[in-house]
């Protein structure tokens, strides 16, 4: 049995697919891309400000679905630029305190809606 998680605090999906979906005790939230899910604008300010939108698109996500960051075992980053990654890195370090989750970060020749950032998670759902 599957679960499908969506809510209006973040962006609606640009396709066919959930925000996220709960399944066998794990969520899987769909990758996040930097568009202001009240305005429907996507965020062009730079790389930081990037990141800090689909970070916090994530995390409205992750509360929807009633888990929150610490609940997250697993990430993956998207890059159109890997000279971007310590910016990236540091707002993405500054939602987690401890025991991290795996990661892995690729860079990629383009994303959707021209972005320079999104990333995935795969969090466990009580």
């Amino acid at each position: 049995m599957k679960t499908i998680i969506n809510t209006s605090n973040a962006p609606a999906p640009i396709g066919p697919y959930s925000q996220a979906v709960a399944a066998g005790g794990l969520l899987f939230v769909s990758g996040q891309v930097p568009i202001n899910p009240t305005s429907g604008e996507v965020i062009t300010t730079g790389i930081t400000d990037e990141a800090k939108m689909v970070m916090e698109n994530l995390k409205e996500i992750l509360t929807e679905a009633g888990v929150g960051f610490d609940s997250i075992i697993k990430t993956t980053i998207f890059l159109t630029d890997m000279q971007t990654f310590a910016q990236v890195n540091d707002v993405y370090g500054s939602y987690f305190s401890t025991d991290f989750p795996a990661r892995e970060t690729v860079q990629v020749s383009a994303l959707p809606k021209g972005v320079n950032v999104e990333i995935s998670v795969i969090a466990l759902k009580p």
